[in-house]
């Protein structure tokens, strides 16, 4: 527990204040940024900034020009810190009760300036590793130009406070027949998905695809003839190689990319639609050899009505009629009907691809009918759709079949 002073004693709601030190700390290191107050030559300055915990220790992020860190010299600067995570909106049927429901910190001191070097380390670290465990070791850390323009503040916690509001409304007795809707409308800080930066190939790291729900996570998934792992843009140059065929563009929703950088606008398309929750997306790799074969996905991920699609898949010509395009389809519906829970997995096709039809047939689906005018042909054309659908209760015999077929099928090779 933190001790109250005269600073840290609330004058009005003080069934909201607490000093209690956990809950202090699960605020700060809850939030990535603070506001620091400070006084220059009598007058009030406040300035947004980054800080991490460490112990009983707040750091507080800043350059070694700013008015500040270069105040924090010598004896310290006296500073308030203040931290707000704001949880929710109070709608009351009255105005003067309308409110919002929030966690807030409040800490005053004297920060020091970080001198020494192994300290100031440590603490940027911290801060690195704050926006993603394992971050630290997956950058280059700085150099000793860039350590020698940042500055770190160093403020005990010792004089803290939190203040807290929780719950519903609190309208007035007099107003709760009032025909205003009333009630509380949350507010959460959620990552977003990662968009990489322009030319960046290497892959999304794992600590930034932990926040994805399992039905968005292509989930790497191995059989004995093929590997389906996430789909990036470092798989771009052997995609395009492997399916350089008119053939194997001949019936999909884009036209034959000309070159690497075409298959690469194909790829940037498919994870642009994976951050918007609306396809996941793996690429194909010939489990014998290693070699990038092609790309399959989800979409039309429902999970409320535990339902899947399969499709935007192509597979180079030279491993059709291989085991690869079987097993591949066995794997997601493993995935989807033995772990996802998924009750019904959908197929579309062109109706001009009778040889898509089939395979899709081979799978044990069921014809469900002719979607109409259903999307656009790369050349203008409207394409009528065929629709395929298995369900979970048809799903034991479908995967023996396949299983059957797999095992009379030899490992494709090139």
């Amino acid at each position: 527990m933190y001790a109250r002073t005269e600073r840290t004693t609330a004058s009005r709601s003080r069934d909201r204040m607490s000093y209690d030190a956990d809950a202090a700390h699960a605020v700060l290191d809850e939030a990535y940024d603070c506001a620091l107050g400070f006084t220059v030559d009598g007058e009030p300055r406040v300035l947004p900034t980054l800080h991490v915990r460490v112990d009983d220790t707040l750091y507080l992020h800043g350059s070694t020009g700013s008015r500040p860190l270069l105040a924090a010299r010598g004896e310290g600067l006296p500073v308030c810190v203040a931290v707000t995570l704001l949880d929710g909106l109070v709608y009351g049927r009255s105005q003067f009760h309308h409110s919002a429901n929030y966690r807030s910190v409040v800490a005053h001191g004297t920060a020091r300036l970080v001198t020494d070097e192994q300290e100031k380390a440590r603490v940027l670290t911290a801060l690195v590793e704050k926006v993603g465990a394992g971050r630290s070791g997956d950058s280059r850390p700085p150099s000793r130009r860039e350590l020698a323009e940042t500055a770190v503040l160093a403020l005990p916690l010792r004089e803290v406070s939190v203040r807290a509001r929780t719950g519903g409304v609190r309208d007035e007795e007099a107003d709760l027949a009032l025909p205003h809707w009333a009630g509380v409308v949350p507010l959460r800080l959620t990552r977003g998905l990662p968009e990489p930066d322009a030319g960046v190939t290497a892959p999304v790291p794992a600590y930034l695809r932990s926040a994805r729900p399992p039905w968005l996570d292509p989930a790497a998934l191995r059989g004995e003839h093929v590997v389906l792992e996430p789909l990036d843009l470092a798989h771009a140059d052997e995609l395009h190689s492997a399916t350089a065929d008119p053939e194997v563009w001949r019936h999909l929703g884009n036209a034959m990319p000309v070159d690497p950088a075409g298959t690469a606008e194909v790829v940037a398309a498919a994870l642009a639609a994976h951050r918007r929750g609306e396809r996941v997306p793996w690429v194909q790799r010939c489990a014998v050899t290693g070699a990038v074969v092609g790309t399959t996905s989800y979409y039309e991920v429902d999970p409320e009505r535990r339902s899947v699609a399969i499709g935007y898949t192509f597979l180079g010509r030279p491993w059709w009629r291989t085991g690869i395009n079987t097993e591949a389809k066995l794997l997601l519906l493993t995935r989807a009907f033995d772990e996802l829970g998924a009750v019904r997995v959908v197929w579309h096709t062109d109706i001009r691809n009778e040889r898509s039809q089939r395979a899709i047939e081979r799978l044990g689906a069921t014809r469900e009918g002719v979607l109409r005018m259903h999307r656009r042909r790369p050349d203008g054309s409207w394409r009528d759709t065929v629709q395929y659908s298995m369900t979970v209760d048809e799903w034991p015999n479908a995967q023996v079949a396949l299983r059957e077929r797999l095992r009379r099928t030899a490992p494709a090779t090139r």
